[in-house]
């Protein structure tokens, strides 16, 4: 997974053409930690249907703050440049792929 910045989240994000997961993380967020490797599974799975990056909401605070980003970790599904589905917390493999199944399906 790669990260992605204030200044690339438009670019890699937004204008993308196929759905994005961006998940909304800290350094020092315990279950951003735990999410992270189920997102990198996720991520290989189904690279054909959906790209996920991540966005260090301590170093991109812009964006962060755009998308009222309160609590970490949080995952916004973007497509066609809108948010079409958010994930407040660290959940299982299965909860996650339950919450994209629109999307993997």
């Amino acid at each position: 997974m790669r990260e992605v910045t204030d200044a690339t989240f438009d670019a890699e994000v937004l204008q993308s053409d196929k759905p994005v997961l961006v998940d909304f993380w800290a350094e020092w967020c315990a279950p951003c930690r735990r999410v992270g490797p189920i997102l990198q599974q996720i991520s290989e799975e189904h690279a054909d249907k959906l790209e996920i990056v991540k966005l260090n909401v301590d170093d991109n605070p812009e964006t962060a703050m755009k998308y009222q980003i309160t609590s970490i970790p949080a995952m916004k599904l973007y497509s066609g440049g809108q948010v079409v589905k958010t994930v407040i917390g660290a959940k299982p493999k299965p909860a996650i792929e339950a919450d994209l199944a629109s999307v993997l399906a």
